[in-house]
C-alpha cells in the first residue's frame, strides 16, 4: 500500500504538497506557507522504517535539492512543526543523515518569531519569509489554539538538544508555565487562549479537534524526558482526572465515550480525531497512580472498542468523521456534513498502541479490517483517496491523498503487524505526525561518573 500511494505520488504530484489521485496531479494548498514536498517529508521515516530504501533516497535527494525555506506564504505553525519538523527530525535520528539536521535547524530558526507575543503564547500562523505573525480569522477574538500552542513541545526540545540552542526549549516552557498558572474550569482546558492577555476566550473543552494533541503531548513529554519530567506528568494526570469527571460518558448502550464541553453543557459527540485517546490513555497508564493502572488500561480499551465500533457500524467499514451518541443513536454519525472519511490514522494508532500493551489478537484482527476496507474503498487507479460517505455503499472520492496517510495510517498499520522491538515504545515516542521522536536519556551519564556537564546527552 505504501508503495502503491508513493510511486502514484512520485508519477503525478512530485515535488507537490499532496496527490490527487482522480484527476493524477498535485495539490500545493496554503496551510505550509509556500512550503513544498509535504508527502517527501512526512514519508521519510515511514520508507526508511518499511525497508523502501530506493524510495528513500529518492526523497532524501529531492530534499538535499530542492526543499526550499525561503517561502513567503502563511503557514499553519502547527502542521509546519509536526509534519516537517517532526519529519526532518525522525529522518535524522533514524539515519544519521546531516542534511535532515541542517534542515531542521534551519527551519526551526524560522518558527521562531511566532512566540514573539505578550505572554509568548504563539499565535497560530507565520509568514516564514518575514517573520510576521498572526492569528486564525476564524479563532475567536484573535486567541490561539491549544492544540496548536500545545503540540509544539517534543519538536523543540530535540531543536534545542540538536542545536544545543536553549531557546527552543525555553519557548515551549514558557507555554507551559503559563497554563500552569491561569485558573482552569473544573480543571479542564479550554480550546482557545488570548496569546495578549493569556485568558480563556470560550470555555469550549475537547479531546478532539483543536484540544487533543496537547494532551497526547504532555504524557508524550513525560515518556521522551526518559520520566525525569514531572511537571509534564502531574498536568497529564490531572487534566486526566477532570476529563473522567466531566467529560467522559456511558451510552445506554454501554459504550465509553468522551463527550465535548461547551462552557458546562455536554455534546454527546465525539470526533474521529478523539479516537487517538484509547493509545494515548494506554501508554499513560504505567505512571500514573499504582491503584488507578488497571483502571486506565480498561478506559483505553473502552475508548478504542468505542471507536472501532464508529466502523463496524458503517456500510464501508471505515468510521466517519465525528459520531454521536444522542436521539438513540449510537457511534454513528447523524450529520450528513460528519459522514466523510479522509484516510485518518487515530483508531489505527489506538490499536497499534493497545496490541503492544495487551498483546490481544482482536487488535490485530481490527487493524486487518480496516486494511480491507482501505483497500476495498479507498484505492483507486492512481493512489489512495478519502471518502465522502462512509454509509453509502457506492462510494464517492474525495481526490485526496493526505500526506499523513502515509505518514500515520500505513506506519501505523505496519507497527501494528510488526514485531515489538520495531521502534519499541521504550526508546522512541511519536510525535503527533506519527514521526517517532528518541527518549533523551540524560541520566546514564550521570550513572556512568560523567561530570563534565557539556550538554551531551545520549539519544541512545
Amino acid at each position: 500500500m505504501m508503495k502503491f500511494a508513493w510511486d502514484n505520488y512520485k508519477r503525478y504530484a512530485w515535488g507537490k504538497n499532496e496527490l490527487r489521485p482522480l484527476t493524477k496531479n498535485g495539490h500545493i494548498g496554503n496551510m505550509f506557507g509556500g512550503l513544498r514536498g509535504a508527502s517527501i517529508v512526512d514519508s521519510l521515516d515511514t520508507l526508511y522504517i518499511m525497508g523502501l530504501m530506493e524510495e528513500y533516497e529518492e526523497a532524501k535527494e529531492w530534499i538535499q535539492d530542492n526543499l526550499d525555506l525561503n517561502s513567503n506564504g502563511e503557514a499553519s505553525l502547527f502542521e509546519v512543526n509536526i509534519r516537517y519538523v517532526g519529519g526532518l527530525l525522525s529522518a535524522y535520528y533514524l539515519t544519521g543523515a546531516e542534511i535532515f539536521k541542517q534542515k531542521v535547524l534551519e527551519l526551526g530558526e524560522k518558527l521562531l518569531p511566532a512566540f514573539n507575543t505578550p505572554t509568548g503564547i504563539p499565535r497560530g500562523v507565520i509568514n516564514l519569509g518575514s517573520g510576521t505573525s498572526w492569528s486564525w480569522g476564524w479563532a475567536s477574538a484573535g486567541s490561539s489554539i491549544l492544540a496548536e500552542f500545545g503540540t509544539l513541545h517534543l519538536e523543540f526540545v530535540h531543536l534545542s538538544e540538536l542545536s544545543r540552542n536553549p531557546l527552543f526549549t525555553e519557548k515551549v516552557m514558557n507555554i507551559r508555565k503559563l497554563l500552569n498558572k491561569i485558573e482552569k474550569p473544573h480543571g479542564l482546558y479550554p480550546n482557545f487562549l488570548s496569546p495578549v492577555s493569556g485568558n480563556w476566550v470560550q470555555h469550549h473543552v475537547s479531546i478532539g479537534g483543536l484540544g487533543d494533541s496537547f494532551y497526547e503531548y504532555l504524557i508524550k513529554s513525560f515518556l521522551m524526558s526518559d520520566k525525569m519530567d514531572q511537571e509534564a506528568q502531574k498536568m497529564y494526570y490531572s487534566a486526566m482526572e477532570a476529563i473522567e469527571a466531566n467529560l467522559v460518558q456511558k451510552s445506554p448502550g454501554g459504550l465509553t465515550y468522551v463527550a465535548e464541553w461547551r462552557g458546562g453543557i455536554l455534546d454527546h459527540k465525539m470526533g474521529h480525531l478523539a479516537c487517538f485517546s484509547g493509545g494515548m490513555i494506554g501508554i499513560g497508564a504505567d505512571d500514573g497512580p499504582a491503584e488507578q493502572k488497571q483502571h486506565y488500561l480498561d478506559l483505553a480499551a473502552e475508548i478504542t472498542h468505542t471507536c472501532h465500533e464508529s466502523y463496524s457500524r458503517s456500510a464501508t467499514k471505515l468510521g466517519p468523521e465525528a459520531f454521536r451518541f444522542d436521539a438513540g443513536a449510537e457511534a454513528t454519525a447523524t450529520r450528513l456534513s460528519d459522514r466523510y472519511y479522509i484516510l485518518r490514522p487515530e483508531v489505527i494508532e489506538s490499536y497499534m498502541y493497545m496490541w503492544r500493551l495487551t498483546h490481544d489478537p482482536k487488535y490485530r484482527e481490527w487493524g486487518w479490517e480496516a486494511v480491507e476496507a482501505l483497500e476495498k474503498h479507498c484505492r483507486v487507479e492512481a493512489g489512495f483517496s478519502g471518502i465522502r460517505d462512509v454509509y453509502a455503499s457506492t462510494v464517492s472520492h474525495d481526490n485526496m491523498q493526505q500526506s499523513f496517510f502515509l505518514s500515520e495510517t500505513l506506519k501505523y498499520l505496519y507497527l501494528l503487524f510488526s514485531d515489538d522491538d520495531l521502534l519499541p515504545l521504550d526508546d522512541w515516542v511519536f510525535n503527533t505526525e506519527a514521526h517517532p521522536l528518541p527518549v533523551i536519556r540524560k541520566r546514564c551519564l550521570q550513572e556512568h561518573g560523567n561530570t563534565q556537564d557539556d550538554g551531551q546527552t545520549n539519544l541512545e
